[in-house]
């Protein structure tokens, strides 16, 4: 039996026995005296460290397999098909190990499981892990993301929008028909580039027990939420999203106001049409928010409802209300963010820069994304903001 499955077999015979001495000591309201509390914890403490020495274990054999591999591999081909889950279609446990394994050696060290194509200046494209997990950390950090309508697109996106429809008219017995005309527009989700980069200690890379896989991942994913956010939000459309708060690109912007009131709350409500209330929240900043929350209705109740229940948002007169840290100071949007479009040009990019900071003991990762969004429907949007 390997040194491996005999610590997982001890492990196992360690939990059992601790779980049978809390059954077997027990008093009939189900505690243990402080002594017994005692033991057990030691028991359980046990268990613990069988488990820290199987994790230990399970790398150090990861490494031996990778070390037994070829080095300095020529990458050409595409994965191999053992490389690939028959299920999922998803790269297998191997490819992602040795995916790490090559991040970790600043891609010097390449076992021939991994064999994505490889570009011209020697950025490695991201296997579909990691790019659905960055993905999802967007989702997370990017309220945006999560209320828009997502598109993904190989080049530019064109949207049709419908500017007018035919109106039935009433007509006297065979009299002339009279033919109303349906016109359209277009939206074009172009490609706008987005980067973020940050440097890692040499010390750090080589260290095995540090997860860099998933520090990497969330540390690109909240810095592109971020800068995503804010063009979603606020960008002027040059060289970046058009951001819902532009004044002329963005959402209708109703008259302004001194300083806003529950009545003007009430106004920017049914100043959207009704098709669009039935799928509408509000986003404004944490600032406004402070305001918002102490005011009342005619009756005297807070026209603010907290949330009772985890992942479920705050509501204003019954509507879900988010807040971002990159809404304007003093403005609310209202309206159905899925008339929001953001286009992904293809999938994220992501590779090494070896030589860059080689002086200072430290690597550079760089991940860039093509990105565009746009309110496609700008009565979709209503906005109360300020005077000033």
């Amino acid at each position: 039996m390997s040194k491996l499955l005999d610590m997982i077999e001890k492990r196992n015979i360690a939990w059992e026995g601790a779980k049978a001495f809390v059954e077997a000591n027990k008093d009939k309201d189900g505690l243990l005296t402080e002594e017994q509390t005692k033991q057990y914890q030691e028991m359980e403490q046990r268990v613990m460290n069988f488990s820290k020495e199987i994790d230990r274990l399970q790398r150090e054999e990861q490494l031996d397999k990778l070390m037994e591999k070829p080095i300095n591999t020529p990458i050409k081909e595409k994965p191999r098909q053992e490389a690939i889950e028959e299920k999922t279609g998803r790269a297998s446990q191997e490819y992602k190990t040795s995916m790490l394994q090559a991040l970790r050696s600043n891609f010097k060290q390449v076992s021939n499981v991994l064999q994505e194509g490889v570009d011209a200046d020697g950025g490695y494209l991201v296997p579909e892990e990691y790019d659905s997990r960055l993905i999802q950390v967007l989702e997370d950090e990017n309220i945006v993301r999560s209320l828009a309508t997502v598109i993904t697109t190989a080049g530019n996106h064109k949207i049709n929008i419908a500017g007018s429809s035919p109106a039935a008219a009433w007509i006297d017995e065979g009299a002339a028909l009279s033919f109303g005309e349906a016109t359209f527009s277009q939206m074009l989700l172009d490609a706008h580039k987005l980067h973020v980069a940050i440097k890692v200690t040499e010390e750090l890379l080589y260290d095995s027990a540090f997860n860099l896989e998933s520090y990497i991942t969330e540390q690109f994913g909240k810095a592109l939420a971020n800068a995503e956010e804010d063009a979603f939000l606020n960008g002027d459309g040059n060289n970046k999203p058009t951001g819902i708060f532009h004044e002329s690109n963005g959402g209708t912007f109703l008259d302004k106001v001194t300083a806003i009131k529950a009545d003007d709350v009430i106004n920017l409500i049914h100043a959207l049409k009704r098709p669009y209330r039935k799928n509408a929240v509000f986003i404004t900043n944490d600032k406004t928010i402070a305001q918002i929350r102490k005011f009342k209705d005619s009756n005297g109740a807070y026209i603010w409802q907290p949330s009772y229940q985890q992942g479920e948002p705050d509501r204003l007169l019954g509507y879900p209300i988010y807040t971002s840290a990159f809404a304007p100071e003093n403005a609310i949007a209202f309206g159905d963010f899925s008339y929001y479009n953001i286009g992904d040009r293809g999938a994220r990019s992501f590779k090494a820069l070896t030589e860059l900071f080689a002086g200072n003991g430290m690597i550079g990762y760089v991940a860039k994304e093509r990105v565009d969004g746009k309110l496609i429907v700008k009565e979709a949007v209503q906005i109360l903001s300020t005077q000033g």
